[in-house]
């Protein structure tokens, strides 16, 4: 199930946001957000892979580390990232904010900010937003919204699965349509669960939820200074995840975290198309994955996808790039339900059928490596011009 409460569909959990001007003083849109817990939570994060990293990261990696979560707060329309040591004080002072708000301890508030690098944070606006949100159960719309930059909609996804004879809910919101790309892909995310899991357990969780979701996205090959994944487990439905729970429990938070991740694709900036890639006859798990987010994240296979151009040699060579162990005699490409490339040797194919299957909203392609029997898949967009038009004016 999708659309619903999001982050507010576990029991436990609140939310709400409220409009500062964060980047332009006057343009209040929602653009500061808080999500809260009614007890403390086990957590576990997932924060970019970029040398170059961001305030809020620094801060909320070191309160995870410490313990339990109580609320996270977010900020989009400044990423308070490249600001120097004043960032870092200005992302502890949201968290002070958001803190003294829900009778919290500051090491018990996650941050994260998105939007332009490089601008000092106008904290004093937000500090004053923050005192301003009541969150409520309802709150998730808000929040969901508040967290937007260039996104043309809001992402929300939720399920509800039985373990041990009891209901577990997980939710999540997203946000995310620029500099996405794997290991960690761009975006913020935040994931809530009423099922009692422990820090460790937690941690196992998420990293595998994420390593075949989000870390298999990409938009335009760029990785932020930002990203920042979350996830806060209440424990409020009573039910531990041990034993013959955790499969059905990591399969419904992988499919969470799935829906957001190809909704994060599907509102890639410019974007018209979303393409997914499955990758067969890999050597080894690694080069499965290797090989398909090298085709997602290959350039000229994004522009022959937006210009419905059915030249399948990109494909293969960017699968033959990608460092993946490929058998070029035994090797096969497979548009849709299209052969272009079999066992080594050029297939008789249609490129009318092919420029049709590229014209569609979704395309699926099929590469088998010839070199073992690991699979994977990755999903990514077409780059269009709209996407240089959008980020050419970013700041302006």
């Amino acid at each position: 199930m999708s659309g619903g409460r999001g982050v507010t569909f576990a029991a436990g959990f609140t939310a709400g946001a409220v409009g500062v001007g964060v980047k332009d003083e006057k343009v209040k849109r929602l653009d500061v957000a808080l999500l809260v817990a009614d007890r403390p939570c086990a957590a576990a994060g997932v924060f970019t892979t970029n040398r170059v990293i961001a305030a809020p990261c620094v801060v909320t990696k070191r309160h995870v580390a410490a313990g339990t979560l109580r609320a996270v707060v977010v900020n989009s329309g400044n990423a308070n990232a490249c600001t120097g040591d004043q960032g870092e004080r200005d992302a502890v002072a949201m968290a002070a904010a958001a803190a003294k708000r829900v009778g919290a301890r500051t090491e018990e508030i996650g941050v994260a900010s998105t939007g332009v690098i490089g601008v000092p944070l106008p904290t004093e606006r937000i500090v004053k937003g923050i005192e301003r949100i009541e969150p409520s159960i309802e709150g998730w719309d808000a929040m969901s919204r508040a967290i937007m930059t260039t996104d043309t909609r809001q992402k929300v996804a939720e399920r509800e699965v039985w373990l041990r004879g009891r209901p577990v809910r997980i939710g999540g919101a997203a946000k995310g349509a620029g500099m996405i790309h794997p290991d960690m892909a761009t975006l913020l995310a935040f994931v809530t669960t009423d099922a009692k899991l422990g820090p460790e357990t937690a941690r196992r969780a998420l990293r595998l939820a994420a390593d075949d979701t989000f870390n298999a996205i990409s938009v335009d090959g760029d990785t932020s200074t930002n990203d920042t994944l979350l996830l806060l487990a209440s424990g409020a439905s009573g039910v531990e995840v041990a034993d013959e729970a955790w499969a059905p429990f990591v399969e419904a938070l992988g499919e969470v975290c799935g829906e957001l991740a190809r909704a994060v694709v599907a509102d890639g900036e410019g974007a018209t198309k979303v393409y997914e890639v499955r990758v067969r006859g890999a050597a080894s798990a690694a080069d499965a994955r290797l090989a398909a987010r090298t085709i997602t994240n290959s350039n000229l296979v994004r522009t022959a996808i937006h210009g419905a151009d059915p030249n399948w040699g990109r494909i293969l060579m960017a699968a033959g790039r990608s460092g993946a162990r490929i058998d070029q005699r035994r090797a096969s490409v497979r548009i849709g339900d299209v052969d272009v490339f079999t066992r080594g040797a050029p297939a008789r194919w249609d490129a009318a059928a092919v420029r049709a299957l590229f014209e569609r909203p979704e395309v699926v392609i099929e590469v088998d490596l010839g070199s073992g029997d690991a699979t994977a898949r990755a999903w990514g967009c077409d780059l269009s011009k709209e996407y240089v038009r959008i980020n050419a004016e970013y700041t302006t």
